[in-house]
């Protein structure tokens, strides 16, 4: 596994460990993991850093969605074209081409069901290459970017009395 490699798969762990972690990690020196992840970010590899956060902990919960798209494609309109028009909606927090029984599938988040299912009435669904959406709105969440969601004290199991 070259450095470049290895940097990256401690920042996918944690990435708010610093440069002496890292190279402790990687068996490196934190001048080469600065200049790993200076590269890293300059070439657009490493575009954020994010927080993963558990909603149930907040006052207020924002409310998500995860949304199938059909698309018709034609001559001057591509995948890519759809994709970019979509993207630049705030609420959109992740969109990805799929393979199956649809074409996209677009993750949004907003105040309320109300404003999610408005987002998509007045501002997706118009697009003229959507032929369908289905909503499907997330109810609770267990795992999030490979982190386990909850304080992982709860025993579900049913207790036995004689």
């Amino acid at each position: 596994m070259s450095s470049r490699d290895a940097v990256l798969g401690v920042l996918r762990e944690n990435a708010r460990a610093s440069s002496e972690d890292i190279a402790r990690q990687t068996d490196s020196d934190p001048e080469t993991v600065e200049a790993i992840i200076d590269e890293l970010e300059a070439a657009g590899v490493v575009r954020g850093y994010q927080a993963v956060i558990d909603r149930d902990q907040l006052e207020s919960q924002p409310v998500r969605a995860t949304v199938e798209l059909n698309v018709t494609l034609d001559r001057e309109t591509g995948y890519d074209d759809i994709a970019e028009r979509i993207a630049r909606f705030p609420q959109v927090k992740s969109l990805y081409l799929v393979s199956g029984d649809f074409d996209f599938m677009m993750e949004v988040e907003d105040e309320s069901m109300q404003e999610v299912s408005a987002f998509i009435s007045d501002k997706v669904a118009p697009v003229p290459e959507i032929t369908q959406t289905v909503t499907h709105y997330v109810m609770d969440s267990y795992k999030e970017q490979g982190i386990e969601m909850g304080d992982g004290d709860e025993d579900d199991r049913l207790s036995v009395s004689p």
